[in-house]
């Protein structure tokens, strides 16, 4: 099995590197359309043409596009993303900041949804035939409808401004201050024997994680009740009954192990349309991730730093393909072609 798996991750892997180069040389590309000019962007605004043009040439920006881009791919390739026009800091260094916040974000986001997705699609299965189908599905749909961002919002008004009961902006109350170890807060907190940090930590992330975690749910239950219901047509579950099987014991042992395969590759791919979509929901929460980083350098045209982001999703939506792929293949014996 471990063979499979690795073989499968080194094929991904292969498949990976042209999409990346694609990828960036897009970002590069569409960049550069752009109407900005990057040296009038470093220099000061009482800059000389003279001075502009010299930054230019320093740049690189007076040569040939494809030239411009090698240069930059083999700068990346070092771990050199350049320097932040906005910030005056090292891009890698900003981004690799970022990212981590953006990933527990995205994680418990994720968890949150698959709690949420699975409880309701099995609800909604147990449920089937009844009323009250009808009624919780009516409920999955306005779920579905409603986007994270007015669940931000919602979520704002009744449990941080009309509660009281959750804060809403920032990582951290003042007060606390950040351990430094990892990177990420909730893991640094508990290596550093901070329980008090790791619970104002929690506290909050808990609002946008639910405003992301509930706008995917409901995919995640309509397809776990399709996937069960067409699980149940199949010969074995009619012959489990007839070896007098419980329902609930049928519904585990043989139902649920294989209609969770298709939900599983539709967690994979909603994870990294999660990851991409914390932009938004970062921003209305003032949460310091990679979403709230490339708002900024949207706002201030920082083109480093809207490349190296673009790249960074690319890069952590792969990986989600890669390891759901390599799950997949663990929890599905007939994938496994020797």
């Amino acid at each position: 099995m471990f063979t499979t798996i690795a073989k499968l991750v080194a094929k991904r892997i292969l498949i990976a590197v042209p999409i990346l180069l694609i990828v960036s040389a897009l970002l590069f590309v569409i960049l550069r359309i752009l109407p900005v000019d990057p040296a009038a962007m470093s220099l000061p605004p009482n800059a000389t043409i003279a001075e502009i043009e010299a930054k230019r040439q320093e740049m690189g920006l007076n040569l040939p596009l494809a030239q411009q881009y090698l240069i930059w791919l083999s700068q990346v390739l070092q771990g050199n993303l350049g320097m932040s026009i906005s910030f005056r800091r090292d891009v890698a260094n900003l981004v690799l900041t970022a990212l981590p916040s953006t990933i527990e974000l995205a994680f418990l986001a994720m968890m949150i949804a698959a709690i949420i997705g699975i409880t309701g699609g099995l609800l909604l299965f147990h449920l089937r035939g009844t009323r009250k189908e009808a009624a919780l599905d009516f409920g999955s749909i306005l779920l579905l409808s409603l986007p994270e961002f007015l669940w931000s919002l919602f979520l704002i008004l009744l449990f941080g401004v009309m509660l009281e009961l959750l804060p809403f902006t920032g990582r951290l109350s003042p007060g606390f201050e950040r351990p430094s170890v990892t990177g990420f807060l909730l893991l640094d907190s508990l290596l550093t024997g901070q329980p008090a940090v790791f619970w104002n930590a929690v506290q909050h992330m808990l609002l946008p994680c639910f405003a992301l975690g509930i706008s995917f749910s409901p995919s995640i239950m309509r397809v776990l009740r399709s996937s069960l219901l067409d699980v149940y047509q199949d010969d074995y579950i009619h012959q489990a009954r007839l070896r007098g099987l419980s329902e609930r014991r049928i519904l585990i042992r043989h139902g649920l192990k294989n209609a969770i395969l298709p939900t599983l590759s539709l967690m994979g791919v909603q994870f990294g349309f999660l990851f991409g979509g914390t932009l938004l929901v970062e921003v209305i929460y003032s949460y310091p991730g990679i979403g709230n980083l490339m708002v900024d350098a949207i706002r201030n045209a920082d083109l480093p730093i809207i490349q190296a982001v673009g790249l960074t999703y690319c890069i952590v939506v792969l990986f989600i393909s890669i390891a759901v792929d390599s799950l997949y293949l663990i929890l599905n014996p007939k994938l496994r072609v020797r």
